[in-house]
């Protein structure tokens, strides 16, 4: 079978081809480019300080956007038990020696918890 005939884009390996061109390599030439960019940049730069500071600040409007206005999967639970998972999260965090994996895990298992216990 050609690449040029139709039944060629009709299923089989043609969604993970589409995947790796449109969603994988666009983004890893930015990545590669970041990483000979960013060598020659110092670490406690203020441009380094200022990156790091937007990311945290888009990251904490994702998580608020999250908890406020959750998906329908999410919006099963109630606003008292995303808040608690995410307390829960960040206090296994800081006690599991700052383990993201832990932190994770923990607000996972207690938002679940909390939906597992609300159901009738």
């Amino acid at each position: 079978m050609s690449v040029w005939q139709w039944e060629f884009w009709q299923g089989g390996i043609w969604p993970y081809i589409a995947l790796v061109i449109f969603g994988f390599l666009p983004s890893e030439v930015w990545r590669s480019m970041s990483i000979f960019i960013a060598s020659g940049v110092d670490e406690k730069s203020e441009f380094l300080e200022w990156v790091r500071a937007v990311a945290t600040a888009l990251l904490a409007g994702v998580v608020a956007n999250i908890l406020l206005t959750p998906p329908p999967a999410l919006a099963a639970a109630p606003l008292w038990a995303r808040i608690g998972g995410i307390l829960a999260g960040l206090a296994v965090y800081r006690l599991a020696g700052r383990s993201v994996i832990a932190g994770v895990i923990a607000g996972v298992a207690a938002i679940t918890m909390a939906a597992a216990y609300l159901k009738p």
